[in-house]
């Protein structure tokens, strides 16, 4: 079984740690060393939200993701590395960032279960679920081609306003990532009705256990996704 945990970063520091060591270990496996995204310092950032999958039986993460909010003081990740080269970046996440908005980052996956489906498939749903307990306007991104079609399907559409048309060679040069944008989490007018179907199915049941099925075939998730500080704003 699989449990899905979401929390803010700064009240779980050993569930980060273990995330960033789960998060090297497959970047390593891949043949990168260094990535902007993968930098520790969220996990003393308040404006950071993370989903962990846990294997339950032994409590190993090996999968998960982060929300960055986006705050002057706290640069987005996508920020930190787009401005490298394009410098319209930061406009951008000011003008979205008027009415609060987020940046899915870090998202891996450990191969050991990989064709599962839960990174590319399960993981966004879970963090474009909780967008709505976070009160974000949008959601932005940057992400690699195996993970672009996934998240086009769940709402999301590219943002050509920065980059070549919205691509870019990162974190290397043999590597292409792609910026998108969510202008409507919280309704999902762009999402596949499936996708649109599942995301709410979870924000009405945030604690649920579910079958899921992959190419693996079926199997079990734990979800709890109640995000018990979600007030970000305070700290504004």
């Amino acid at each position: 079984m699989f449990k899905f945990k979401a929390f803010r970063a700064i009240d779980d520091p050993e569930r980060c740690h273990n995330f960033v060591k789960g998060h090297a270990d497959v970047l390593r496996q891949y043949g990168v060393t260094k990535v902007t995204s993968s930098n520790n310092d969220w996990i003393k950032n308040p404006f950071v939200y993370v989903i962990t999958v846990e294997l339950q039986d032994t409590g190993e993460i090996v999968s998960g993701l982060r929300i960055h909010i986006a705050h002057p003081d706290y640069p987005l990740p996508m920020e930190m590395a787009v401005s490298q080269v394009d410098h319209k970046v930061f406009g951008l996440v000011r003008e979205y960032g008027v009415h609060g908005t987020g940046e899915v980052s870090g998202l891996w996956n450990s191969k050991s279960i990989s064709g599962y489906g839960v990174g590319a498939v399960l993981l966004i749903r879970a963090g474009i679920a909780i967008a709505e307990q976070l009160k974000l306007g949008s959601l932005l991104a940057l992400v690699a081609e195996y993970t672009l079609m996934p998240s086009l399907k769940k709402g999301f559409e590219i943002e050509e306003g920065i980059g070549n048309s919205g691509t870019f060679f990162y974190p290397k040069l043999d590597l292409v990532a792609t910026s998108i944008v969510m202008k409507d989490p919280i309704n999902l007018p762009l999402a596949d009705p499936e996708e649109r179907d599942f995301i709410h199915l979870l924000r009405k049941n945030l604690k649920i256990t579910r079958t899921e099925t992959g190419p693996k075939g079926d199997f079990l998730v734990e979800y709890d996704l109640v995000i018990e500080n979600t007030d970000w704003r305070k700290d504004v």
